[in-house]
């Protein structure tokens, strides 16, 4: 039996405009900025998309561009910013998959940290990418090949199965415009027949200019630790770096690293957007996660020497 209430939301603070960004400590040296993408053909393909959609893809384009200017959106890996020590990597391990951003009051999402378990999937993660149709054939190849390619390589780095899938998913990420996502309901519905019509309604109602991109994992009614099915929508206005991005984020999220905080870094779990892709360091902490050491359901207390033990193995992987 799935559980009625969905351990939603992960990603949900990644949405703030420019002018309400929280940023962390920034080192002196930054690599050079990256020249925008060019655009796609759905940006001269407008006349399909509502005024709205529009003027969200013109906000989403502005918003990337001033991260650009201010050398965010990093794709190098956090390359230059020196080698991460055990002891933070267990501290930031147990601040990212041992707390959540939201808690839950009378079925509402309510920002505030608190103390969880250790959350994961149990089985393999399929994922099945459903585009709107404001979504162009071009874009879709592209986002199809780069899902498919970082399926794999969060599978590699976990070492737990997480691929492509054309039918059959249980990982069902929606990329849709504002006006496609207020008609998702039949098809949340169908993927997800235990999403309470609130969940449904939340998940339907597009808040583009504070949330960027959200996730919502579900898990058994008797193991609410263990994660069986999920569901992440991303706006289709978002240029292709922000929307790579939120490809980064929200299907690392939906792992089981589910909360962001601004003092983690060099990191895509923090909300300032320093970093568009998954970083180095990122990927270990999603090799923690999933290391036969740890068990779903442990607390911070069971999981913390386990995990810091983990952490000096790898830091001294990197350092060798």
């Amino acid at each position: 039996m799935r559980a009625a209430a969905v351990l939603a939301f992960a990603g949900l603070a990644a949405a703030c405009a420019p002018a309400g960004l929280t940023t962390s400590p920034i080192p002196q040296r930054r690599p050079a900025p990256v020249a925008p993408p060019p655009p796609e053909a759905a940006a001269t393909a407008t006349d399909a998309r509502s005024a709205e959609s529009r003027e969200i893809a013109a906000f989403y384009e502005k918003r990337q561009r001033g991260l650009l200017a201010r050398r965010y959106l990093r794709q190098d890996g956090g390359l230059g910013e020196g080698p991460v020590t055990a002891d933070a990597l267990a501290r930031n391990f147990e601040r990212i998959a041992l707390y959540s951003e939201f808690s839950r009051g009378d079925g509402v999402p309510i920002a505030e940290q608190t103390p969880i378990r250790l959350k994961r999937w149990p089985g393999p993660v399929r994922i099945q990418v459903e585009f709107g149709a404001s979504v162009t054939p071009e874009a879709r190849r592209l986002d199809a090949a780069r899902v498919a390619a970082y399926a794999d390589r969060l599978s590699q780095i976990a070492r737990h199965p997480v691929e492509l899938v054309e039918a059959g998913g249980n990982y069902r990420l929606f990329v849709v415009s504002a006006d496609e996502q207020r008609a998702l309901g039949p098809a949340l519905a169908a993927a997800e027949p235990g999403l309470a019509p609130s969940d449904i309604r939340r998940i339907a109602t597009p808040d583009p200019r504070r949330v960027r991109c959200a996730t919502y994992v579900s898990a058994l009614a008797d193991e609410p630790d263990a994660y069986i099915s999920a569901i992440a929508v991303v706006p289709s206005e978002h240029p292709p770096l922000s929307r790579l991005a939120c490809f980064h984020e929200e299907l690392a999220q939906g792992l089981g690293l589910g909360n962001d905080s601004p003092s983690v870094r060099p990191s895509i779990f923090n909300d300032d957007e320093e970093f568009a892709l998954l970083t180095e360091h990122d990927a270990m902490l999603l090799r923690i996660l999933y290391d036969p050491r740890l068990r779903i359901g442990m607390s911070a207390a069971e999981a913390r020497p386990i995990v810091r033990t983990i952490a000096a193995e790898l830091t001294a992987e990197g350092r060798g």
